[in-house]
């Protein structure tokens, strides 16, 4: 993969706004076919980077490459090459599914004469060819997400820029959310690229996933390599009076946190070594042993869980959106 041209790449990219630094010095590239995520908490510089990529926003600093064309030299090239389905849906309320698609085709220039046969490939794609005809005010959130995304293939862009695709969906609307990306990349070789702050949502979908906090790559690789890294077992006990200095100690402890009363310990070959750790602790309440998660490697990486939501860029990201509407 390494030989092949990247369909996205960046170099030092940045965005500033006044004294905030929104995305610091992005450096990805992405392969045709691949499906790669930005994991991060809201307001990390996920929704501003792919503005950037998108020519939505021009950057401060720093280069992009989209299918070979540059976003600031090129936008009109970039932009028919790429899909873009916003966190909130764009659609009609008062038109029915297909007039949103009929319209959206009619922007984006398609041919009058393949009009006709692009909606109905994009409304079997989706599930949605039985309710195409009814108004998008009866449409469920799933629903909707799943029209945006029809919406968003019409044109046939080889890029798809998924912004928190399955924000707010029940579990199961989220699933079938999943299956069309996944579809989407293996039938019809579309390269995507989504920004998540689920961490089973990164892990299910993702080829490869950058870990972006403050505007910054602090990690990126698959989500397999990325829980390997850790290099063991996560251990979590809850206890009032933790002797840490002793546990430190003990060689086959690779990395310990702790949060009020819970301690939280990545052991190499937990098995073997909990009952020493237990002893060498006090007393323990509770323990829970375990192999590593993403949430895990978040945590190990930024020093925090991606609960803890940022402000960090988020005004400018729904600055964004607003503009768009």
């Amino acid at each position: 993969m390494e030989n092949i041209k990247p369909i996205i790449e960046t170099k030092n990219l940045t965005k500033r706004f006044d004294k905030l630094i929104a995305v610091n010095n992005l450096n990805i590239s992405i392969h045709e076919g691949e499906i790669f995520g930005l994991l991060g908490p809201n307001g990390a510089g996920k929704t501003t980077t792919l503005s950037m990529l998108a020519t939505l926003l021009p950057p401060s600093e720093g280069s992009a490459f989209v299918h070979g064309f540059d976003v600031e030299k090129e936008p009109s090239k970039v932009r028919h090459s790429i899909g873009f389905v916003f966190q909130d849906p764009s659609s009609d309320d008062l038109l029915t599914g297909r007039e949103n698609l009929y319209l959206h085709a009619l922007m984006y220039g398609v041919e009058m004469h393949d009009i006709n046969q692009k909606m109905d490939d994009v409304l079997k794609l989706v599930d949605l060819t039985d309710r195409q005809n009814e108004r998008m005010k009866r449409y469920s959130g799933g629903m909707r997400r799943r029209l945006e995304l029809a919406r968003g293939l019409l044109h046939e862009p080889k890029i798809l820029f998924l912004d928190e695709p399955t924000l707010g969906l029940d579990p199961q609307s989220r699933e079938h959310i999943w299956s069309y990306i996944k579809k989407l990349s293996t039938e019809r070789k579309v390269t995507i690229i989504l920004t998540t702050h689920y961490m089973e949502e990164a892990d299910q979908l993702c080829d490869r996933l950058a870990i972006i906090d403050h505007g910054k790559i602090v990690a990126l690789d698959t989500p397999a390599k990325l829980k390997k890294s850790l290099g063991g077992d996560v251990v979590t006990l809850r206890t009032k009076d933790p002797d840490l200095v002793a546990v430190k100690k003990l060689h086959y402890v690779l990395d310990l946190k702790q949060e009020g009363d819970q301690v939280m310990l990545t052991v190499d070959n937990a098995g073997t070594h909990l009952q020493e750790i237990l002893k060498k602790i006090g007393n323990v309440e509770s323990v829970e042993s375990r192999s590593p998660t993403l949430n895990d490697v978040f945590l190990h990486f930024t020093g925090r869980e991606i609960r803890d939501h940022g402000s960090e860029g988020g005004t400018f990201e729904r600055m964004i959106t607003s503009r768009r509407k």
